[in-house]
Formats: C-alpha cells, structure tokens, sequence
C-alpha cells in the first residue's frame, strides 16, 4: 500500500489508516473478539497506520488497538493518539452513552491542553496501549480551548518532537479555521480533518487545503461518511450527519450523488472514500471499523478505481465544487 511522510518528518503512514473509535464502542457494544478482528483485518489489508485516543470508550480503543498491535515489530507501524481530555476515576456509576460510547462510565474526561496535562495524557494512553512511544500526537477538539492549547499544548508536544520522543504532532478537529489558525501561528505538522473534505461537501477546499499543502502540513481525511451517511449506497431517512440525524435536504443530495455513482458501476461509499485521495494534501483516509468483514470491505472499496468521468458528471450536476478534482483527473 502507498504510503507518506506527514509533513516535514519522517513518519510514516499508509494510503489507508485505520480509525479505532468504533473499537471503543461508538453508540453500541462490540465484542473484543469483533474489535481485535477488525485490527488484524486491516493489517492483513496493508494498513500500518491506526489512529486512537483516550475519548474513545474511556480507554478502551486504545487498550484492544495495542493487544493487538503487540502481535508485531514496534518498527512496522505507525500509531497517533490525541491529548486534551483528561481520563480521571469516577465511582458514581451508569454508562458513558451520553458520550456516545457504550461503555461503563469508570472514568470522567476533564478538559485540560496544559503541558502537565498533555504529557500525563499521553502517558497514560502508552500505559494502555502497551507501547513505549507513539508517532503521533493529536490536540483533539480544541475547539474552546485555543489560548492554553495553542500556548501551552502545542510547546508541550514541540518539546516533545524535539526531544525525539514525537515523531509529529498536530491537531484533531471537526472544523477547518482553528486548525488553519495552528498552521499559521503554530509549526504543526499534521492535521486530522473530519468531515469538511468530504464527497457530500468541500468548504475546506478554497482556503484550507491549499494552506496545507503551502505550509508542509499534511492532512489526515477522517469521517469520510459524514457520521455515517455517505456510508450506505441506500441511504436510510434516519441516517446520521455530523453524529446526528441528517437534514432531509442532506439526505436528498446524498441520494441524488448515490444515483450518479451508480450510473458509472460505483457505489456511493466506494466513491465516498476515494475522493478524498484526490487532494495532494491528503496523505491518508482514515477509515473506522468494528469487525473483520466490514475492514475488508472497506479495503476492497479502496482497492477497487472509480472512473475519472464520476467527479466530471458530479461537478455538471452541481454535486461537487466547481473546483474540485477526483483521484485521475487533473486539477
């Protein structure tokens, strides 16, 4: 599988990473055998990179990926986790759905990007990973919290990469401003962009993406799916955007893109996850899965082309940014 180097560093990742949210029970249970399955899948595909963070079931996505991982050479992948919540015991009892997580609520995160607070989270997630370094380290979802994590995170996790014990760090977001706000004010190297690249919409393209590819930085595409609603080439009415229901008129853009790639021979998740690879400042998609079979059918959706013709017939049909290019095309 293609791999890149993020950024200006060395690490590397694969064309295709794995997203373990999912692992860490994302809005239902699943079982180990299922999440460990769903790991060994994807390395059987030819993934070397696996994305996690402690938010993920209070832990557990990072204690199944690093059981697993353990199966192999340290120096054959490549692993990111995320700082700024703050994992703390918690006796009161109940379940962590609130958080979207099926999980018993053992723990409470507690918002903290202070450097104190950057490095006793990523110690811990090496404690439940199992692993004596990560690659990788994301702010994740600094959304309300630029002043201390971008003037105390951030140099927290420079020190960090300049003493060798990072490979690369960046941020994690659901929006496209605050992470172009680190890459002009901050020397990042990464960011994980979730869902504002996506084949249902593009408002990071004009500004954002070229930023990236000025300044070094490279992106890594998750939430390809929208939350799930490009993840189906029958697109339910309840499906999920953004992690909720979808607005009607979302789901009849969704459906009106559906029918074109099934005019060309594609399925609409299968075109989903390949426009991303389409922009030179992508150098993986970040895909999620909870079992075996649906990793290999998201490796297979990868491995199969989508014709150059679909992102033309999407752009005349208005269904794509006039500026916009697919994987094949020509910007």
């Amino acid at each position: 599988m293609r791999t890149a180097k993020l950024g200006r560093t060395t690490v590397p990742v694969t064309a295709l990473g794995f997203g373990a949210a999912p692992i860490g029970n994302l809005y239902r249970p699943v079982p180990d055998a299922d999440a460990h399955a769903a790991v060994r899948a994807a390395w059987d595909a030819g993934v070397r990179y696996f994305d996690t963070a402690p938010h993920y079931g209070l832990g557990l996505s990072e204690r199944r990926l690093g059981a697993v991982l353990a199966e192999h050479p340290r120096d054959e992948f490549t692993v990111s986790t995320k700082v700024g919540r703050l994992l703390t015991e918690y006796d009161g009892g109940g379940d962590d759905l609130a958080d979207g997580f099926a999980v018993p609520a053992t723990h409470r995160r507690v918002w903290d990007f202070s450097a104190d607070g950057v490095r006793r989270s990523l110690e811990s997630s090496l404690d439940r990973l199992g692993l004596d370094r990560v690659d990788v380290v994301l702010l994740h979802d600094p959304d309300n919290h630029w002043a201390e994590a971008a003037g105390k995170g951030f140099p927290a996790l420079a020190e960090l990469r300049d003493q060798g014990v990072v490979g690369a760090i960046g941020v994690g977001m659901n929006q496209w401003q605050l992470p172009a706000r680190f890459i002009r004010e901050t020397d990042i190297d990464v960011v994980m962009l979730a869902g504002r690249y996506t084949l249902l919409e593009q408002p990071a393209a004009a500004e954002f993406l070229p930023l990236c590819l000025e300044r070094n930085v490279s992106v890594l595409a998750a939430g390809v799916f929208n939350s799930g609603l490009l993840s189906r080439h029958e697109i339910p009415v309840n499906a999920k955007y953004n992690y909720a229901e979808a607005p009607p008129e979302l789901v009849d853009r969704a459906r009106a893109v559906a029918a074109v790639c099934e005019r060309h021979g594609v399925t609409l998740p299968q075109a989903a996850i390949q426009f991303a690879f389409g922009h030179p400042a992508v150098a993986s998609v970040v895909i999620g899965a909870r079992t075996g079979e649906q990793m290999r059918q998201n490796a297979e959706l990868v491995a199969n082309p989508v014709p150059p013709e679909l992102w033309a017939e999407l752009r005349e049909r208005e269904l794509l940014a006039a500026d916009v290019s697919g994987p094949g095309e020509q910007a």
